[in-house]
């Protein structure tokens, strides 16, 4: 495995948050069941929710990259009632701005607006994308559901490109189970699966025929269909009711036409790290 290391720029640490927003730690109650929070706050309270961290993220230069970048990245959450603004768990979105329009004990719906601070994709990411035609930054809204009971959880989300450049839609669906063999730590693991609609899948794995020219590989285009499933595992421990301690790690795999893309050089992506938060 080919790993870089390069200064990057505010906008990419954020955007890499995504990988931890949605890493699920529990709050350990003797009064109230071990229910899902993540590294933002608890969104069953009223008043004003805070969390600050840091996370050190291994993942894939681009989908279907056969090589990795090391970089850290910042982990923040503001909230006030049903609102908030930053990393959004239950909707895998690294930052946002959005509203709950359902929460309970078990049950959140809502929905959220954010935007890439950063392209996706560039041409210069790595060489073998020489030639490509880079993904451009876009805003996406986003609705998002989750269930948590003691032993499970369930986060299912939608989200559209809503400014024109060409992201098409997604879905996804995660289902993590849950085991605390002491109190303070708990661990996760389960399946996951992103489907992608016909223009989501030609941005990020097809090759039209202006590419194909400067870039020498075949023109190509995948239709919509499963963009990728996963498997995750994690673990996070309470050092106390404000800070965790958290890793995580997740082996994708690019399925069918996706995978069969000319641009992916290699159909198992892993993406792994650390992280600490300090909630209050």
């Amino acid at each position: 495995m080919h790993v870089t290391k390069r200064p990057v720029c505010l906008g990419r640490l954020v955007a890499l948050s995504a990988l931890f927003a949605a890493f699920p730690v529990f709050a350990q109650s003797s009064s109230t069941p071990a229910a899902v929070a993540s590294t933002a706050p608890e969104v069953t309270d009223d008043g004003w929710r805070f969390s600050l961290g840091v996370g050190v993220f291994a993942t894939p230069k681009y989908q279907g990259a056969s090589s990795t970048r090391f970089q850290p990245a910042p982990l923040v959450s503001v909230g006030y009632g049903r609102f908030f603004v930053g990393s959004v768990a239950d909707a895998n979105v690294p930052l946002g701005l959005g509203a709950y329009l359902y929460r309970d004990s078990h049950f959140r719906v809502g929905v959220a607006l954010s935007y890439d601070l950063v392209k996706p994709r560039k041409a210069s990411d790595d060489d073998h994308l020489r030639g490509l035609s880079d993904i451009d930054s876009t805003a996406h809204a986003t609705l998002f559901a989750s269930y948590n009971i003691d032993w499970l959880s369930v986060v299912g989300a939608v989200s559209q490109d809503v400014a024109g450049k060409h992201e098409g839609t997604t879905a996804s669906l995660d289902l993590l189970g849950k085991y605390s063999p002491v109190n303070q730590l708990t661990l996760t693991a389960g399946p996951g699966v992103t489907w992608g609609s016909s223009q989501y899948n030609q941005t990020f794995f097809g090759v039209n025929a202006e590419d194909s020219a400067r870039s020498g590989l075949p023109t190509y285009s995948p239709g919509s269909g499963i963009a990728a499933v996963r498997l995750t595992a994690g673990a996070s421990y309470a050092l106390n009711k404000h800070w965790n301690l958290g890793a995580r790690i997740v082996a994708s795999r690019l399925p069918g036409a996706v995978g069969n893309s000319p641009i992916v050089e290699k159909k198992t992506q892993m993406t792994y790290g650390a992280f600490a938060n300090y909630s209050f």
